[in-house]
């Protein structure tokens, strides 16, 4: 399950931002220096680019990826911020189906026991979720896939097909199997005696 440890201190400026991302151009790569040039000038409006990336809206390197396009269609922004704290917050929604403001205390004790942080870190975890589930339509039942966010926009690489090849060790072999392949049922942890 999953249950990401980004949070914002102004969790009253969630909905501009969002209201930005979803009217305006996207852009090659989101950075602060386009926060700031959105007015969001403040080094605690930095935090928004990790939230980003944590709810699937940009990749490691800060490209928007189709959850950040899709968000930007206003018929279906609410449904598309919905899936993104389905994926991101899921242990959240192991507590209850639709949380809600009277869920405030298991929530905060979740992020507490889940992270180990202090109460006040916990709350601030909290507040920025609630931020984020105003923004949200969880009574929608459609699905879609939401890639983690170190997987989005990569591209596929070519992967040889998995050998397995022995290299010989004085009287032991190892097997060497290529790192995409399921693990060997060959001897104990791959080993195998040279008889």
């Amino acid at each position: 399950m999953a249950l990401t440890n980004a949070y914002v201190l102004p969790t009253n400026r969630i909905p501009d931002l969002f209201e930005k991302i979803r009217d305006g151009q996207a852009p090659e790569r989101f950075t602060h220096q386009l926060l700031k040039d959105w007015g969001f000038s403040s080094t605690n409006d930095r935090a928004f680019v990790p939230l980003l990336k944590e709810l699937g809206f940009l990749t490691v390197d800060g490209k928007p990826t189709h959850i950040y396009h899709d968000y930007r269609d206003h018929s279906r922004s609410k449904h598309v911020m919905a899936q993104a704290l389905r994926a991101a917050y899921s242990d959240i929604f192991l507590i209850k189906e639709h949380p809600t403001a009277s869920d405030k205390t298991a929530v905060e004790g979740k992020f507490k026991s889940f992270h180990n942080v202090s109460d006040n870190v916990a709350g601030l975890m909290a507040k920025t979720f609630f931020g984020l589930l105003a923004l949200a339509d969880l009574s929608s039942k459609k699905t879609s896939t939401i890639i983690p966010a170190d997987t989005k926009d990569a591209t596929p690489e070519k992967v040889p097909p998995p050998t397995l090849r022995r290299k010989n060790l004085g009287t032991h072999w190892v097997a060497l199997q290529h790192p995409n392949s399921p693990p060997s049922n060959q001897g104990c942890g791959g080993l195998q005696r040279n008889l």
